[in-house]
């Protein structure tokens, strides 16, 4: 078997498992490495140098200056894990095999920035990660191979990035070794959904807590941003609250109150009236003492 010869755009956690397994693979080359632009990845550095490959870092992608580099490798397949920039036409089909992408997302929905959160807050039972032809569509292009993962009430923003780390690694080796060994199915994103559906980026402001949300809401709005993201904040005052872990209450009784007051002291937090019930927060950080019938914003 010929050695597949893969140029690898690339950055964060989500590569590093993936690049050791592909590293790994005695009929699998990585001819060069593109990290993200503004990357602080030094880890994909440390690769590139124990491995003696080429590392390729703030050029544009999409140039001639950078198409003519990268027609220099005579690249089998290129690969994108976690990269930033969007693929043009001539550098999507400068290799013979084209190039893939992997996201964690259940295309053709969820596609976009921020997946994991989107799917906490939208009270998803699972989610998915796909592996797909690039096309100059935002994760549009024919799925490969997709996968789907359990999401339950103790699971977190924490534990659904553990699980895609891991397992968006595993599937894009699957998807590689298929293009390999000639096995590749394509499925149109049509063929599931004609529409399918795009998530926006989340960026600062974002985690504001509105208390007008139902107990559900409100606890899946928290969850899907506990560290390692921002972390849903209140404000008391002119003080924030931050709130990094919440608790459902099974049955809580349904009524008319204000949305936002501490109703309780409890031994881990508070109980917090909702527009429909009321949860009880944990792990919070602020830094003024919480007092029952303080009504957070």
């Amino acid at each position: 078997m010929n050695r597949l010869k893969i140029g690898y755009f690339a950055d964060g956690p989500w590569s590093h498992k993936a690049f050791h397994l592909l590293i790994s693979d005695e009929n699998i080359e990585i001819v060069f490495i593109v990290p993200r632009t503004d990357s602080t990845d030094d880890t994909l550095f440390t690769f590139s140098q124990k491995y003696d490959i080429p590392f390729f870092k703030g050029v544009k992608i999409n140039s001639n200056d950078f198409l003519e580099i990268a027609t220099s490798y005579d690249c089998d397949l290129f690969v994108s894990m976690s990269f930033d920039q969007i693929f043009r036409e001539r550098i999507i089909n400068l290799p013979k095999l084209k190039t893939i992408n992997c996201h964690a997302g259940k295309l053709p929905f969820y596609r976009g920035r921020n997946i994991l959160n989107w799917a906490l807050i939208n009270d998803e039972k699972e989610f998915g990660i796909t592996v797909h032809y690039m096309d100059e569509g935002i994760d549009t292009g024919d799925i490969i191979l997709q996968r789907s993962f359990p999401i339950t009430d103790n699971d977190d923003y924490s534990t659904l990035l553990d699980v895609a780390h891991n397992e968006c690694a595993s599937i894009l080796y699957d998807a590689v070794k298929l293009i390999q060994n000639n096995k590749a199915d394509r499925i149109q994103q049509s063929e599931i959904h004609p529409e399918g559906f795009y998530c926006g980026r989340r960026g600062p402001g974002d985690e504001n807590i509105d208390w007008n949300m139902t107990s559900r809401e409100l606890f899946n709005f928290i969850r899907a941003i506990a560290k390692p993201g921002p972390i849903a904040t209140a404000t008391l005052g002119y003080n924030k609250v931050k709130i990094n872990r919440a608790r459902l209450i099974q049955d809580a009784p349904c009524y008319i109150n204000t949305p936002g007051q501490l109703l309780k002291k409890t031994n881990d937090g508070f109980l917090v009236k909702t527009k429909d019930s009321f949860i009880e927060i944990l792990e919070i950080e602020s830094k003024i003492k919480l007092r029952v019938g303080d009504k957070l914003e």
